[in-house]
């Protein structure tokens, strides 16, 4: 469809967008029993986008039957401006739900229903924010990305970084932040360190190489790892300023009068903005592998998921500096992760930014406060004219 040949009406209004995308189960688990495709909502949006003039690509995520990636693009040029949100959803607990989960519920000013803030939401906010642009002459393209899995693998926005798209200058990534601009957030590792050695009679260590007693050894080193890190780096802007790490579970052993043969830890680590993620794994490996070594026990180390790298854009950046000013806010920090990393691979300078409140995503009764739906609107036609025109 070409640029000028658009058809506003085809398009519903906030409310009612927002109405079908929460009727349309989009959850993503780890869990099979959980896991749903994503197709519906990704083939919705491309309905409201396209009478607008927006070309619309379709991705399926490469080894993920059901997985995939929108990019609807008005206009044409190698700058631009991308918003992006994701399309899943987390599992749910529908006994701690006052009203189905999947109904749009308007009561206290707020709009129910699960992934109305995180972040399906700011689809139709973003939608009703681009219509104004439908049919006009853009300078640079306006992009609207949809992507699969952020709530379970982010591999979504993992393959459209491989695939290199889409193209563009600046990405605003809609996640629930207040509509307060985030420059940055910590990295997530979670990893798996196993120990084999023998059992035996408890009556005489030597029958036996107690893996337990390894992996005592092993929590000694990487506390004192973490300590080192902490001493080595530090971000002011977040509330916790230092990385963490998380002796999250342990378990090993069957009996108190047998040696431990086999002893699993599984820990999480915060890196800042900054830190590596692969020089950090290999520094533990090192660290530990002496320790397997000298007690004569098999070793493994592995990620328990790919793990998601710190992001951090400059405070001086031309598009920190025009949401600060559209929202009067100054750009901070935040705990939890997000897609920006992989947009960033892409060189689009990245922000996240989006209405409701992080407290509400992964809750029952989640919702998005009515206030938040016309500065949304206001401040991504704000971004449109200073990025597009």
């Amino acid at each position: 469809m070409s640029q000028s040949a658009v058809n506003t009406a085809a398009v519903p209004g906030i409310k009612d967008m927002l109405a079908r995308l929460i009727s349309l189960p989009s959850i993503s688990s780890a869990s099979p029993n959980w896991d749903h495709s994503n197709e519906a909502v990704v083939r919705v949006l491309a309905e409201w986008l396209e009478p607008l003039g927006f070309q619309i690509e379709i991705l399926a995520v490469p080894g993920m039957p059901g997985k995939y990636n929108l990019i609807a693009t008005l206009g044409s040029g190698s700058g631009g401006l991308v918003l992006s949100g994701h399309t899943d959803t987390v599992p749910f607990d529908d006994k701690r739900w006052q009203s189905d989960p999947f109904t749009l519920t308007e009561r206290d000013n707020r709009w129910y229903g699960l992934g109305t803030c995180d972040m399906k939401g700011f689809f139709a906010l973003a939608i009703e924010a681009a219509r104004e642009f439908a049919g006009q002459d853009l300078k640079e393209p306006l992009i609207i990305l949809a992507t699969a899995d952020e709530e379970s693998s982010m591999n979504g926005a993992r393959a459209l970084a491989e695939a290199g798209k889409p193209k563009g200058r600046y990405a605003v990534i809609g996640e629930p932040t207040s509509l307060k601009p985030v420059r940055m957030h910590k990295g997530i590792m979670m990893e798996r360190l196993k120990f084999e050695g023998q059992s035996g009679h408890s009556s005489n260590p030597a029958l036996g190489r107690n893996a337990i007693e390894g992996m005592h050894e092993a929590l000694t080193e990487l506390i004192n790892l973490r300590s080192q890190w902490q001493e080595q780096y530090r971000n002011p802007n977040f509330e916790v300023q230092v990385p963490t790490l998380n002796p999250g579970c342990i378990h090993g052993g069957d009996n108190p009068n047998r040696i431990c043969g086999e002893c699993e830890l599984h820990f999480d680590l915060r890196p800042l903005p900054g830190m590596n993620m692969e020089s950090l794994r290999q520094t533990i490996l090192s660290t530990l592998r002496p320790v397997a070594e000298r007690r004569e026990l098999s070793m493994v180390f592995e990620p328990l998921f790919d793990g998601v790298p710190p992001f951090e854009t400059p405070a001086d950046a031309a598009l920190v500096r025009a949401c600060e000013k559209l929202t009067g806010h100054t750009a901070h920090a935040v705990a939890f992760a997000t897609e920006a990393p992989w947009l960033q691979k892409l060189g689009l300078e990245t922000l996240v930014m989006g209405p409701g409140s992080i407290d509400q995503a992964h809750q029952p009764d989640e919702f998005l406060e009515l206030s938040q739906l016309e500065p949304t609107v206001r401040i991504l036609k704000g971004l449109i004219r200073q990025f597009c025109l």
